[in-house]
């Protein structure tokens, strides 16, 4: 859907009375205005005004009236909302009040990005896995320490206790348009994953946003709490968002040198934007620990590695990046990532050599000569600071933010 007169019918088939518009700060954290349906031509036609100075990293205390302009294309029925005078939710492009759009909207900055990969003659393709913990609620509605189980991998019923939960988040996401294409429970005890299909990037950037609300709003109406951040019980293992990632020709036949080097790339300049992928202080407390990686290497299969190549029966080749967590604003990491790949492509990057051992296990004397991902936010931080390669692509403002503000 594309014009008012297809977003109208939309409306009026499904009883719609209520538009979230929505839209993202600098962290990821999504935020709305709810508008009355009656109102929808007129936020499509001139936008609806937000107060920028208020929202983080926006930087926008002199010229704070900025709009939200919605995209059509992205209307979902929210389906745990009444079945009477229904709710649907619309992702918006951030502009200024002359239309000019707001270069500090890390959604319009992923399609910038997106932008110069087609201007190479390629297409980036993520798909993303993400992790979390379910804890139950207390009377008062307050997350408790207790996890909704004690199962391990992939156990079933009594053990999983989640089971049900999945199913409802994924009939959820049905509804609004996501494919999931499997569930399980993980190896922490009320620990998920519910993964769905690749896209390109902005589709999984919304498609992951969504994710992460349909999961906290489905727990929350059942009494439970999701849990996002990478390490919510210490001893335990840690919440991820594996990406994984795939360069197609726009033009011509994929070619195995185009992938090689865009993870040459990555590896090149992940140090430089870990404080992105891992914006919390609790995200570092992760690696190195149950299959999180630490080193700076890669490997075919192997899950000690910080980008694995898995195996895929079908041909098609994709690699796996283990450092990112679901705190990670996903249109800033898949941003970024695509111009640390773009940096390794234009300057013809090779891998180093793969790392056929498993990094947990191995001799220490094999890892000493390994670069390692920064150990803590703070070295992070600095890495993002003496980047050039960030100041290139991240508005000051926002780099301030997350040097300054943290994510919450």
């Amino acid at each position: 859907m594309q014009s008012y007169s297809q977003i109208r019918e939309f409306i009026e088939e499904n009883d719609v009375e209520f538009i979230r518009l929505a839209y993202f700060d600098v962290f990821g954290t999504q935020k709305n205005i709810a508008i009355m349906s009656g109102e929808l031509e007129r936020a499509m036609k001139y936008g609806i005004s937000i107060d920028g100075a208020a929202i983080a990293g926006f930087d926008a205390d002199i010229r704070s009236d900025l709009f939200l302009r919605p995209d059509p294309s992205t209307i979902s029925i929210v389906p745990w909302r009444p079945a009477d005078g229904r709710v649907c939710r619309m992702f918006c492009d951030i502009v200024y009040p002359d239309g000019t759009p707001f270069e500090r909207d890390t959604r319009y900055m992923l399609k910038i990005a997106m932008e110069e990969a087609r201007s190479r003659g390629v297409e980036v393709k993520f798909g993303p896995e993400v992790e979390f913990y379910v804890f139950r609620q207390d009377e008062r509605g307050r997350k408790t320490d207790e996890p909704i189980d004690h199962a391990g991998y992939m156990d079933v019923d009594p053990l999983d206790s989640g089971e049900n939960l999945r199913r409802d988040i994924c009939y959820a996401l049905v509804e609004m348009g996501i494919t999931p294409e499997s569930s399980h429970h993980e190896q922490g005890p009320g620990q998920m994953e519910i993964d769905f299909r690749y896209g390109d990037p902005l589709t999984a950037a919304d498609n992951t946003s969504t994710f992460k609300w349909a999961v906290r709003s489905i727990c929350a109406a059942d009494g439970y709490a999701a849990d996002f951040s990478p390490k919510p019980i210490a001893d335990k293992p840690g919440s991820g968002m594996h990406l994984n990632i795939s360069v197609h020709r726009i033009e011509g036949e994929d070619r195995k040198e185009d992938l090689d080097a865009f993870m040459a790339g990555v590896l090149k300049y992940i140090s430089e934007i870990t404080l992105f992928l891992n914006p919390s202080e609790q995200s570092y407390w992760r690696f190195g620990r149950m299959e999180a990686p630490r080193y700076i290497s890669w490997s075919v299969q192997n899950r000690s590695q910080l980008i694995r190549v898995p195996a895929d029966p079908s041909g098609r080749r994709r690699i796996e990046l283990r450092s990112p967590d679901p705190l990670a604003n996903p249109y800033l990491a898949f941003a970024l990532l695509i111009y640390a790949g773009l940096e390794g492509m234009s300057q013809n990057m090779t891998p180093p050599q793969s790392i056929e051992a498993n990094l947990y296990k191995e001799d220490p004397a094999l890892m000493r000569g390994l670069e390692q991902l920064p150990a803590s936010r703070q070295e992070a931080t600095q890495c993002a600071m003496e980047s050039e390669l960030v100041r290139r692509h991240v508005p000051k403002s926002c780099l301030e933010a997350y040097v300054y503000e943290g994510k919450k």
